[in-house]
């Protein structure tokens, strides 16, 4: 048995693209407790412009907007050759592993530190490893709760507007069923989870969370728009590996579990 699935390309493709979709939304919420200056990286000094009347905005944004626009690529080709099943499926198995990374996270803070390695990167200018190491892995419970809830919302939009475009469009235009349902699904994930982390976790002003909304969408709309072209790359590799006839033979079963929606 385990033979017959090595030896089948769509069995092992699908294998390698879960385990990365996995791997790299694990990565993206470990690194997402950096906020660091977009401006800053072109050498450029904060715009400072202001939204729904919040004044001194600027694009800083988390490290793992960076990661994330790769998830809605690899979302939209399983949706392609494997259909809306695959993608439920992959999300959440992604979903379970980082709730697990995260109770993991919370018992090694917890765990008593040893007296040696407190204290053992003070010539490095970290005075406490325990202090540090619970604010790198530490992140509000609110937050954790609002990225998982917002990553699955955006994952069933996603599913959704790419199959109805393509309904639409046949084989023809897959940037436009590819941005299309992207630019959607991150509208709504940057939504849900400022709503869920901020708007009832810490009380932010609807006007706040709309602003910062805006600005991290804004971002994500021009990443979904810079990332098209590898939607055609990723395809062409795809093709290549499996044979023009198996992948056509896929894209039609993908098409036809879509009514399952």
């Amino acid at each position: 048995m385990i033979h017959q699935i090595l030896k089948d390309k769509p069995t092992k493709l699908f294998i390698s693209i879960a385990a990365f979709f996995a791997a790299n939304a694990l990565i993206a919420e470990c690194i997402g407790g950096k906020i660091f200056s977009l401006e800053k990286v072109f050498g450029l000094a904060p715009s400072n412009f202001s939204i729904f009347g919040q004044s001194g905005l600027s694009f800083n944004l988390t490290c793992g907007v960076i990661l994330w626009p790769l998830e809605f690529i690899i979302t939209d080709i399983v949706n392609e050759y494997y259909g809306p099943k695959a993608v439920r499926r992959i999300s959440f198995t992604a979903v379970a592993l980082i709730a697990y990374a995260f109770v993991m996270f919370y018992l090694a803070m917890k765990i008593p530190p040893a007296d040696f390695w407190v204290a053992s990167k003070k010539e490095a200018g970290i005075q406490d490893m325990q202090v540090a190491f619970t604010g790198v892995f530490g992140q509000g419970m609110w937050i954790i709760l609002g990225s998982l809830v917002a990553f699955l919302i955006s994952q069933i939009v996603d599913v959704t507007v790419f199959h109805k475009i393509k309904k639409i469009t046949g084989e023809k235009w897959i940037w436009l069923r590819a941005t299309g349902s992207t630019v959607v699904s991150q509208l709504v994930d940057s939504f849900v989870v400022l709503f869920i982390a901020f708007k009832i976790g810490n009380g932010w002003s609807w006007q706040l969370v709309l602003a910062i909304c805006l600005v991290n969408y804004t971002y994500k709309f021009t990443m979904a728009i810079i990332l098209t072209p590898m939607i055609y790359l990723i395809e062409k590799r795809i093709e290549l590996y499996l044979g023009h006839d198996t992948a056509r033979q896929m894209k039609e079963a993908a098409m036809g579990k879509s009514e399952e929606i």
